[in-house]
């Protein structure tokens, strides 16, 4: 999956985010994204890191192997 991509399911699910990925292997399969959205607020990291790998409708662990998360209240 393309950073590209990653990040068009993210912007589309979270649409006040903003998002920044990088390849951490070069290999384009482990990803490390950072996701900043106001919608963040009041929920819990749990919370918050659910509704990011929601976006991916099930592509987790398979179309996309692995994200490194750090999600951030606005």
């Amino acid at each position: 999956m393309s950073e590209n991509l990653i990040k068009q399911f993210i912007m589309d699910a979270i649409p006040d985010c903003t998002v920044e990925i990088e390849d951490l292997k070069g290999d384009g399969d482990h990803y490390s994204a950072i996701v900043k959205s106001k919608s963040f607020s009041g929920k819990t990291r749990v919370e918050q890191h659910k509704m990011v790998y929601d976006a991916f409708k099930g592509k987790m662990g398979s179309e996309l192997h692995a994200l490194k998360l750090k999600t951030i209240t606005e």
